[in-house]
């Protein structure tokens, strides 16, 4: 019975576990070291704005959209506006979790939660299995490292402001641990503009019933609400030092930028509580991640596994890495996009069949090839890229990549040979 394991589960470990089950695997298991699915996911809520459009229905037009149409099926808000955005849509993050996990019964994916992996055992350049904070010893035939960037509480405390327990909570889960580096290879981290490690993430959410009545019926009605920030009370310095460079605007400086995901999503890595409470409509916010959001947020971009633009990892013959783990991608949709590609390689890889690439006709495989050529290169490795702004966004519009012209995605993919690919199983 062919197996395989994927280690984490955020949004790139779902789509790669849904993957690589499409693909015809076996027996595919999850492994999530906190009690719930998803990770930053469910503190993100943000899809389908500016080129993550194009991304998701490519992924639709392969066979790939799972996930994308879980997010529709709980979105709060569609065609939503902001600051160098269009035709958002924001899910609720109170929601989408158990959505995911009846998925994954669908698909009779297994999963399971607390199951921290803290070492692998490797023979030559194969993972064998992998260990627990239990003492469970999981085998498989391949594996799929999907356990992020962030943390643990030494990074955030080294490079950031220290642990302001956020979503990731190492302090109740345990540290999330790299597959690839106990596994001997040499690994990389992302750098701020100023040559510091890491890059911090990009918004906090606030409890929308904190909020004045005003501001939360403007999210209720509109998705989205802006409030001018009185100049002595802005922050614009800490627009530099965020993951999400897609917002750092001037915009996102001059006003607060809120986002309705079920909580209001302040579009800033964190916000000085007492400034904060001196803006009208905010006399009584309150943070609800991470908690200690006037002072601090996760770090992330640390121990980036190098891999080909199959995502297998560099090395290791049975290993495959996703989502933040395979670069410098910054979103949900950038998750989802990389594990669906990881699963459906892992599958193939015990087919002995060849690895799919994907063509850089396709905005995905674009995007995979130019941040895999990026970082290896030290100015690349200062950079964030993402589907929705910032350097990639302006390198899809230049090559004609960008469209929210869905048969025009659809006859892209056909002409690629790529419909449907990864609905179909190669095992």
């Amino acid at each position: 019975m062919a197996s395989v394991v994927v280690v984490g589960g955020g949004w790139s470990g779902c789509a790669a576990a849904i993957a690589a089950k499409k693909a015809g695997v076996d027996q595919v298991t999850i492994l999530e070291r906190t009690d719930m699915l998803l990770g930053t996911g469910l503190v993100g809520g943000i899809m389908r704005n500016n080129g993550r459009f194009t991304a998701a229905e490519e992924a639709i037009a392969m066979g790939g959209g799972d996930l994308f149409l879980a997010t529709d099926q709980c979105a709060r808000h569609r065609d939503v506006e902001f600051p160098g955005h269009q035709h958002a849509s924001l899910y609720d993050v109170a929601k989408i979790e158990p959505i995911v996990r009846r998925l994954l019964d669908e698909y009779q994916i297994e999963y399971r939660l607390l199951a921290r992996v803290r070492d692998v055992t490797v023979k030559g350049t194969k993972i064998v299995s992998v260990i627990t904070d239990t003492d469970d010893e999981v085998y498989g035939d391949v594996f799929i490292e999907a356990t992020g960037s962030a943390g643990p509480q030494g990074n955030c405390s080294k490079f950031g402001n220290g642990c302001a327990m956020c979503i990731i909570r190492c302090p109740s889960f345990g540290p999330r641990i790299s597959l690839a580096g106990r596994a001997g290879v040499k690994e990389k981290h992302g750098k701020k503009p100023d040559g510091s490690l890491g890059a911090m993430s990009g918004s906090c959410k606030l409890l929308k019933e904190s909020l004045s009545e005003a501001i939360v019926q403007e999210l209720n009605d509109h998705g989205v609400a802006m409030i001018p920030v009185p100049e002595a009370l802005r922050k614009a310095e800490s627009l530099g030092i965020k993951a999400c460079q897609q917002y750092a605007l001037k915009a996102f400086a001059d006003n607060i930028i809120l986002l309705d995901t079920g909580h209001a999503k302040l579009m800033s890595p964190y916000y000085p509580l007492e400034k904060l409470r001196r803006i009208p409509g905010f006399e009584n916010a309150r943070f609800e991640d991470p908690y200690a959001g006037g002072v601090g947020n996760s770090m992330r971009y640390f121990d980036l596994a190098p891999h080909d633009d199959a995502l297998q990892v560099t090395g290791l013959d049975n290993l495959f890495c996703c989502g933040e783990k395979s670069g410098l991608l910054v979103g949900h949709t950038e998750a989802i996009v990389t594990g669906t590609l990881a699963g459906h390689n892992a599958a193939r890889s015990l087919a002995k069949a060849n690895l799919l690439i994907l063509p850089e006709s396709l905005a995905i495989g674009d995007a995979i090839a130019h941040v895999n050529h990026q970082m290896q290169t030290e100015e690349g490795m200062s950079l964030k890229y993402t589907f929705s702004g910032a350097q990639y966004f302006r390198r899809m519009k230049e090559k004609g990549l960008y469209t929210v012209d869905i048969s025009m995605i659809q006859e892209r993919v056909r002409q690629a040979g790529l419909s449907q690919v990864f609905a179909e199983t190669v095992l």
